[in-house]
């Protein structure tokens, strides 16, 4: 059977077999369901007021506009540094390549030292940058919204620079993933 023919017999919509989520139930199985959507995963750095480097893993994260060059990335609203990425002028995203797991994991952790264990440098823009990525965009804070228990930060791309030789550490299903090419 070709997958059109199961979507015409029996449409997702319609199968009561398969985990659901609705408004009220377990905020897990809508976890679950937003799994489901790969994504690749980033650090996203900057400089706290005192001049120490701030960063966390975020993979919620999306370009927003070519023109002007805008992207956002979404911090959820208790994370160790979310009030030094609202009150930074300039941020980075680093766009993790399959080998920077372990900086994933550090970076998604309570650590007092993220940033001891990376290759870093300050950005052109005044950000952190972990070296070895594979891209980073420098921006300058645009706007920055509330959305639920995060906050979406939208940052005006001043840089961007990317490495095409490298592939994307990915996200899907609660487990880092990488491409398989056919």
């Amino acid at each position: 059977m070709r997958a059109d023919d199961w979507y015409s017999l029996a449409g997702m919509a319609d199968d009561d077999t398969l985990p659901e989520y609705r408004t009220g139930s377990d905020s897990r199985t809508l976890r679950d369901a937003l799994g489901c959507f790969a994504t690749g995963v980033t650090v996203v750095t900057c400089f706290d007021s005192d001049g120490s480097p701030m960063g966390i893993t975020a993979n919620s994260f999306t370009s927003v506009s070519l023109d002007p060059p805008l992207l956002l990335v979404c911090i959820h609203k208790h994370s160790a540094c979310a009030s030094a990425l609202l009150a930074s002028e300039h941020f980075a995203v680093n766009v993790l390549q399959t080998w920077q797991q372990p900086a994933s994991i550090r970076f998604s952790t309570r650590q007092e030292d993220r940033f001891g264990a990376n290759d870093w440098s300050r950005g052109e823009f005044g950000a952190p940058v972990l070296q070895e990525s594979l891209s980073v965009f420098e921006c300058e804070r645009n706007a920055v919204h509330e959305g639920g228990d995060h906050h979406i930060l939208i940052g005006r791309v001043v840089k961007a620079s990317f490495n095409p030789e490298l592939d994307p550490l990915l996200y899907f299903r609660g487990k880092y993933r990488r491409l398989h090419f056919d």
